[in-house]
């Protein structure tokens, strides 16, 4: 019943789009709204309007649904108290919503964060007080030097365990076995998991979040099956210690939270776009609980996710994020939940002259991020195309096994992700332990000091971790696990940012009287800060992955607390953007979302050609008519049949077949709903009963069985262009409008239709790529 008044409400939607000339009253072929319409359907039919899996969403339509629904609460509201509360808590429902998506996703992701830290200490060993506790809980009351921290008597190795000692060969090697063998089951585990019980589980999960956000349905991939899976293997993947992360998955842990939640509201469960706000909102919610940047998340998801981003939503998605945030950090204050996950504080200021070491990152960034997209994708080819994506058990194992053997000899590839990049962000103080920290001292000052042999140990082993961790990411982002992309990619820049801060640091210690280093880097001065350079090359990196800008500075600016830092974190960024977009156009997430054949419109791509409109549509030139009902003279049985002899998702209504002008458009699940309802509750309805879409009936017949009015069913206003538009204005209405179809006509006679799929394929075909890789429409 709301497609009678779709007609009268476009202009809204039009303006929208944003587009001078395009015109902004859109009706029925007459015209006019209709006032009238016979309708025998009293109550509402079940399933009508509904989508089937693997369709594209009407927004039009659900936006109109909205409007409809607000308008009704509105006018109802004036007429009791009862309607004006039910008014209020509707307006409040939002908010209470994005309340229960904060809380939900923030208790899950402390759950994930705890379990994970401990289940990965529990391949090094076990607490002797209790087997509950993490290394770092159960060293946390040990009252001995920094040195000796890590070797309280709580905490026992496996091999101290089982041979009583953790001195000699044969103790290295047990504890070298027993991390494998944990390696493998925790692996083994949640390969098992996801194909047994959910296999929408694995992977980031952001190209399907992103394809969802455009309108795309994918039934099940946000249900409660696949939050439980997923926050299982979540815990088993990370701490098996494969080359992945928590934080892209923590993202669709959070959508799943937030769909669940969104049944326990009529207005959020009935509407597919306003269930998209909510989803929208719940992405921000769970970069900020990945990171604990609830600014970060809402750029995130604005910069990088979101199809339709009101300025409510915004709001509500800040909301969401900083209740997600609190939560975490209330169920694990001294987890890497705390207010900044990588807190740094430099003893010196960077200089302007730094400013081309910093591109230099950059540059690197947006190398390994275009070459990384496009091995990877690669890669995943080889998975679908060939055996191998038929053993995603052994391919796991392998894969993890290979890790285990390679990591656990060197002490940067054995931490895990988040544990190297602090390291690695780390500026050294007077007392630090570390490798990286080993240099000569001179004096009791923190000044540039000349690298000592534990340094140059610490450097040749990153630089090994830096080879490894760049070519096992590549085999490992895409397998049957939950795999997140943003630790791994921030590892690979911190450890390349180190190696050329520590570089340029010895640089300036022995050159400090040299014109590049003279009036600003003096002898005994503490000039150069390796840790900045880390965590810039981690931006960098990340950046040349995803493509991301002001999120990615935003949210390393929440990670870090390094508000003076956003200059070299910026010139970085964009930096690595540029050169990554010179090398290919298509981040991480939207290269798997076109492996994938998901129908994604990318706003960023370009159309450059000078097809038109009827160049796309169905039918080209040559090929059979298009499929099309009439609004008067078809019988039940035939508009059965014509149903079940093709596989349309839709038909537009023309006045007759000679005229072919057009009247509206109707689904084809509306169709078959509403034939079969009125053979279940109409008496008289067979198959030779007319199918009416007139506003009108038709003169009745004692002869004849009674009418079947459809109209109410029917889109009155269809999407139209005419056949000479551009190809690019008419992807642009398919961008703005998240359109599913657009009809094509002259002079007011229907030509054909174009489809989202039509358009993708044009565009793959515009690009030299094979247009049968759109496998959904």
């Amino acid at each position: 019943r709301y497609s009678q008044k779709i007609g009268c409400e476009h202009q809204v939607l039009q303006c929208k789009a944003g587009f001078e000339g395009y015109s902004s009253r859109r009706a029925s072929t007459n015209g006019i709204c209709p006032t009238h319409i016979v309708d025998p359907l009293e109550e509402p039919v079940p399933g009508l309007g509904t989508y089937e899996d693997f369709n594209t969403i009407d927004w039009v339509r659900e936006k109109s649904k909205d409007r409809d629904r607000h308008r009704e609460i509105t006018n109802k509201s004036r007429e009791s108290t009862v309607a004006l509360l039910h008014r209020i808590s509707d307006a409040f429902s939002g908010w209470l919503l994005m309340l229960l998506v904060g809380l939900m996703a923030g208790a899950l992701a402390g759950g994930i964060d705890i379990a994970a830290h401990w289940m990965t200490d529990l391949k090094g060993g076990v607490c002797l007080v209790g087997f509950w506790f993490n290394h770092e809980h159960c060293c946390w009351t040990y009252n001995e030097t920094f040195q000796e921290r890590d070797r309280c008597p709580q905490w026992k190795s496996w091999a101290e365990l089982i041979t009583g000692t953790s001195e000699g060969a044969f103790p290295y090697i047990m504890d070298y076995l027993m991390y494998i063998f944990w390696a493998l089951l925790f692996s083994f585990l949640a390969v098992t998991l996801v194909r047994a019980f959910a296999p929408y589980a694995c992977g980031s999960g952001i190209p399907e979040i992103k394809t969802i956000l455009s309108g795309f349905i994918i039934r099940g991939y946000l249900g409660k099956w696949t939050l439980i899976i997923k926050t299982i293997t979540l815990v088993l993947a990370v701490s098996s210690g494969l080359s992945l992360g928590k934080e892209g998955p923590l993202v669709h842990v959070a959508c799943c939270c937030a769909n669940i939640l969104c049944h326990l509201f009529t207005k959020y469960r009935k509407n597919e776009a306003k269930r998209r706000e909510v989803l929208s909102a719940a992405a921000a919610v769970g970069v900020s609980v990945a990171f604990g940047a609830p600014i970060g998340g809402v750029l995130f998801s604005l910069e990088e996710v979101s199809y339709y981003f009101p300025l409510k939503t915004l709001w509500r998605s800040f909301f969401a994020a900083l209740v997600a945030a609190f939560t975490l950090r209330s169920i694990n204050p001294f987890g890497n939940s705390r207010l900044v996950l990588f807190y740094v504080e430099f003893h010196a200021p960077w200089h302007l002259v730094e400013l081309a070491p910093f591109i230099l990152l950059g540059i690197f960034g947006g190398l390994w991020g275009a070459l990384f997209i496009k091995a990877n994708i690669a890669w995943c080819r080889i998975r679908k195309t060939t055996r191998l994506g038929h053993y995603p058990i052994t391919e796991v194992l392998v894969v993890a096994a290979l890790t285990a053997l390679v990591s656990y000899p060197n002490s940067y590839t054995r931490m895990s992700g988040s544990e190297l990049i602090s390291e690695l962000f780390n500026d050294c103080s007077l007392l630090d332990s570390s490798q990286l920290c080993g240099y000569v001292q001179v004096g009791n000052s923190l000044a540039d000091r000349p690298a000592g042999p534990e340094l140059y140990t610490a450097l040749w082993q990153l630089a090994l971790a830096l080879i490894f961790k760049m070519t096992i990411t590549v085999i490992t982002f895409g397998m049957k696990v939950p795999s997140g992309l943003f630790i791994p990619s921030m590892a690979v820049g911190a450890i390349a940012g180190r190696l050329l801060g520590v570089g340029m640091e010895q640089l300036a210690y022995y050159n400090h009287d040299s014109i590049l280093f003279k009036g600003w880097c003096s002898a005994g001065a503490d000039c150069i800060t390796p840790g900045l350079y880390a965590m810039v090359g981690a931006a960098a990196c990340l950046g040349g992955v995803t493509r991301m800008t002001v999120s990615l500075v935003v949210i390393m600016f929440e990670l870090t607390g390094g508000l003076e830092y956003i200059v070299p974190l910026m010139a970085a960024t964009m930096t690595s953007k540029w050169v990554a977009d010179a090398l290919g156009r298509e981040g991480i997430y939207e290269a798997h979302i076109r492996l994938n054949g998901y129908p994604f419109l990318e706003a960023k791509e370009e159309i450059e050609h000078n097809s038109l409109a009827v160049d796309v549509m169905t039918p080209r030139r040559g090929d059979p008519a298009l499929t099309v009902l009439t609004q008067e003279g078809m019988t039940v049985g035939e508009v059965e049949s014509l149903i079940e002899s093709t596989r349309f998702s839709g038909f537009p209504v023309v006045v007759s077949q000679e005229s072919q002008r057009l009247v509206g458009f109707v689904l084809r699940r509306d169709l078959l709903i509403s034939i079969d309802n009125a053979r279940k509750r109409q008496d008289g309805i067979v198959s030779a009963s007319q199918v009416v879409f007139s506003e009108h009936l038709p003169p009745p017949s004692p002869e004849a069985p009674p009418p079947l009015p459809l109209r109410g069913i029917m889109d009155l206003s269809p999407f139209t262009v005419t056949d000479h538009t551009p190809i690019d204005i008419t992807v642009d209405i398919f961008r703005k409008l998240g359109l599913r179809q657009c009809l094509v006509t002259h002079n007011g006679k229907l030509l054909g239709i174009i489809t989202k799929k039509d358009v993708l394929k044009h565009m793959a075909q515009i690009a030299n790529r094979d247009p049968d890789s759109i496998l959904f429409n």
